[in-house]
């Protein structure tokens, strides 16, 4: 019984000894970590306001290493998360073919943006290249691939619309002078009876290493309307009637059928068409026969025709 209560204490003991060992291993690891270094560690670069007529290249650098003074807490945080600082580019200078933004700039850039309890002691290098190259810029219409089978009776109106209906490419001129269009990918929409919009992807040119391009989707859509038909009894007009004579066409009317949708349809009358038959054509010929021509008809229509043949007869009268 002795011996279990000695080995009790003893346990208890060792307990005991291990907590002051850990709060004094933290209490040391806390203090050295308040103290003040001096060590080097990297931050990553992001290049910031490009001009318009340049663009950032592949070789730029990425990372840069610096020697700051930070608190070993700054230092901990800084191996687990690299901080980014951001590199003004309209501060190069053309230099030998090369942009440069000179140690000074870079150094004041930095230190503008690093918290005030880091100090900035060294770089190293005392300039930065920043790898970039001027570029042209480029309107390209956007082309619709689209396969669309309306429903019977259903028809278009307007055309396919494409937002945005270009796209601006920027690159080299070698690389962007030989592009004329982009199109979409391909869409297949069947059976449609109401108005439609749909995202699809741009199809951009491969291998354009040193191009980028101002979208790469687009929404397609249109309006759709169900169409009937209409007839309406048209008089023929002949014209270059010969002087001091007169025609008389057989039939003097034709039918004309016209196809939109059925709310324009209530507000055509046959005052908005016209149909001719030219005497002139006959040139000379002595014929019996004029041909017709539609010369007037309504707009936002889908179709005109004429019903029937597209000849009359006729008879020349004298006056």
């Amino acid at each position: 019984m002795f011996k279990k209560l000695l080995s009790g204490l003893n346990q208890k003991k060792v307990k005991v000894f291990s907590l002051f060992l850990l709060c004094s291993f933290l209490s040391w690891f806390i203090s050295n970590l308040s103290e003040s270094y001096e060590s080097r560690t990297d931050f990553i670069l992001n290049y910031r306001n490009l001009p318009d007529t340049l663009l950032l290249g592949k070789d730029s650098e990425d990372v840069i290493q610096a020697k700051i003074r930070a608190s070993g807490f700054q230092f901990l945080y800084h191996n687990f998360f690299k901080e980014r600082i951001d590199v003004d580019v309209s501060q190069t200078t053309f230099q030998n073919g090369k942009y440069i933004l000179a140690g000074e700039e870079l150094r004041k850039q930095m230190d503008l943006q690093l918290s005030p309890s880091i100090s900035l002691m060294d770089l190293d290098r005392r300039e930065l290249v920043v790898d970039m190259y001027r570029v042209a810029s480029k309107e390209v219409p956007i082309k619709a691939n689209l396969n669309l089978q309306l429903q019977q009776n259903y028809l278009l109106e307007g055309g396919i619309l494409i937002t945005p209906d270009h796209i601006v490419v920027k690159g080299p001129r070698w690389e962007i002078d030989s592009i004329n269009e982009i199109t979409t990918s391909a869409l297949q929409m069947n059976d449609v009876s109401s108005d439609f919009s749909r995202e699809v992807s741009l199809m951009l040119p491969k291998g354009l290493e040193n191009s980028v391009f101002s979208a790469g989707k687009a929404v397609v859509s249109g309006s759709v309307a169900k169409f009937s038909e209409k007839v309406f009894e048209v008089p023929v007009k002949v014209l270059n009637i010969p002087e001091g004579y007169q025609v008389q066409t057989f039939p003097d009317r034709v039918t004309v059928v016209c196809k939109a949708t059925i709310d324009r349809l209530k507000e055509i009358s046959k005052a908005d068409f016209e149909v001719v038959a030219d005497y002139a054509q006959l040139n000379g010929s002595g014929g019996s026969t004029l041909f017709l021509k539609i010369t007037q008809r309504p707009e936002n229509v889908y179709d005109v025709r004429l019903q029937e043949n597209n000849t009359v007869n006729f008879v020349l009268k004298q006056l």
